[in-house]
């Protein structure tokens, strides 16, 4: 790997190794581009992963944040990690395309905010995604009959097949999902052998294969082939600008000894939580007043229920049915909509969310930990609207590096509980129909979308449709702090399809 020094002016420095600033990285660095990456995490080879749920904790972001709203989120695996490679070192994979009217939705209702730009500007980019990291999927798409994947799906799990059931009985139409996984072996460039998916159940652990698509064996390899830099182990906190409030270059922490690279532009790529939190640390951008402000996860209601033969739920690829039926419902009390997967989840994971979703103890709980084996569980990905009552500040407590912690405020609205109850009921009734017990509803909500929104106005937006700082011109960001909506598509493609069109207008800049 190229090295460069602290005093080198890099063309670019990017902070963030996830889905924001790794294909960045590597399409700056494909075009000539000098290129240092910042990764707080460690690099983590994948022989080292492990199904062990205990100690692949360590793939997550364990950082203290303080959690406070009506809904306050737990934070770590349910959405953010660490590490070269980012949270997608343990996300799982799931890759459904956004819906081409969550570009639109305060157009289509009155509420939530339009994107600048609809989905026709951002498949070309999503099309590339999908073809370079490789995502499998079904030979027919029923909510999109012209869109094809490059591999096959992996085998159904028992969940995924009992949801199918479940949808068959209700009338509702269903598919393999889209998965960003590998079905067979192939050569990765730049990075070598990747073998096909091993159907181990253990995505959320790391993929010890290379199967799963990251950003640890996709675009990390090609923005290294190519001369970039990448620095594991480096938390920045200072972002340092001249007389004229460009950015000049950045101080980290690497093993406890303070650095200083200097840099032409700044890339921000740490998440919308971290990428806000460096911004108001350093008091910059935010003439808008709109960093940290609009914060939304995905309203990622489960309904798990047990049934009278073994489902053994840790097998096989968690996720693989999905519905996109209820985008939306003829029948609903909310705008936008979502997705419905099936679910199968590690048993620790799985003990965890019983009994956060639960009042039960004692030996009836213990009862229910038992029923681990013949559960199966179905969960949606909704739209969550904008709101001021949730945003991202500053606490007046302080981390081990000085700096003050993030305080993420998280309370649904009217909407977000109306698309809760109404997933309830229906899920609620897929199991009912294909013979399910013990049927338990779980209120919980997943991802971290928003606080520094792109947009055409300065007054109200934090970056421009193409992630530029409307304040400072050196300064962009790549990550999904920029989405005006959640949208109700997993973020991670919506991620990297952005990240590629940001390269492209840095380049042109």
């Amino acid at each position: 790997m190229k090295t460069f020094a602290e005093t080198d002016i890099i063309d670019a420095l990017i902070i963030g190794s996830g889905a924001g600033g790794a294909p960045l990285a590597a399409e700056l660095a494909r075009n000539g581009k000098s290129v240092v990456v910042l990764e707080a995490g460690p690099a983590f080879p994948a022989t080292g992963h492990t199904p062990d749920e205990v100690a692949a904790r360590e793939l997550y972001w364990l950082h203290e944040r303080l959690s406070a709203g009506t809904n306050p989120q737990a934070f770590g695996g349910n959405n953010s990690g660490t590490g070269l490679g980012g949270s997608m070192l343990h996300y799982g994979a799931f890759m459904p395309r956004m819906d081409a009217r969550d570009f639109h939705l305060h157009t289509e209702t009155g509420k939530g905010v339009d994107w600048p730009f609809g989905l026709d500007e951002l498949l070309p980019y999503i099309e590339r995604v999908e073809s370079f990291i490789g995502v499998s999927g079904p030979a027919h798409y029923p909510w999109d009959p012209e869109r094809r994947y490059a591999y096959a799906p992996p085998p159904a799990n028992s969940a995924a097949l009992k949801m199918r059931e479940g949808c068959d009985a209700l009338g509702l139409r269903h598919a393999d999902g889209p998965a960003a996984l590998i079905t067979r072996d192939i050569e990765q460039p730049h990075f070598g052998t990747r073998h096909g998916c091993a159907n181990c159940g253990a995505c959320h652990q790391g993929c010890r294969n290379g199967a799963k698509s990251g950003a640890d064996n996709t675009w990390l390899p090609m923005a290294v082939a190519y001369g970039a830099e990448l620095r594991p182990g480096c938390f920045a906190h200072t972002i340092e600008r001249d007389s004229s409030g460009r950015v000049t270059g950045v101080v980290y922490r690497q093993n406890g000894v303070e650095h200083r690279q200097k840099c032409a532009t700044l890339v921000l790529a740490a998440g919308a939580v971290e990428t806000p939190r460096l911004l108001l640390t350093n008091g910059i951008a935010n003439s808008s007043g709109q960093v940290g402000q609009n914060y939304m996860t995905h309203v990622s209601t489960q309904v798990w229920g047990e049934f009278d033969e073994d489902i053994r739920p840790n097998r096989g690829y968690p996720s693989l049915t999905i519905t996109e039926d209820m985008m939306r419902p003829k029948d609903a009390d909310f705008v936008g909509g979502y997705l419905v997967q099936s679910l199968g989840m590690m048993p620790a994971t799985w003990g965890q969310n019983l009994a956060r979703s639960t009042t039960t103890r004692g030996p009836a709980f213990a009862r229910a930990l038992a029923g681990y084996n013949r559960s199966a569980g179905m969960g949606i990905n909704g739209e969550c609207l904008p709101r001021p009552e949730n945003r991202v500040t500053l606490s007046d407590e302080k981390d081990a590096f000085g700096i003050p912690k993030p305080l993420i405020e998280h309370s649904y609205g009217p909407n977000e509980w109306a698309m809760h109850h109404h997933a309830a009921r229906l899920l609620t009734q897929m199991w009912e129909a294909v013979g399910a017990k013990d049927i338990r509803v779980i209120d919980r909500a997943a991802h971290m979308i928003g606080t520094c929104r792109m947009g055409t106005d300065a007054g109200s937006s934090v970056v421009n449709p193409v992630g530029r700082s409307f304040d400072i011109d050196n300064l962009w960001i790549s990550d999904h702090s920029i989405f005006p909506s959640a949208a109700a598509a997993n973020p991670a493609l919506a991620i990297m399809a952005l990240s590629l069109r940001t390269a492209e207008a840095m380049l042109k800049a």
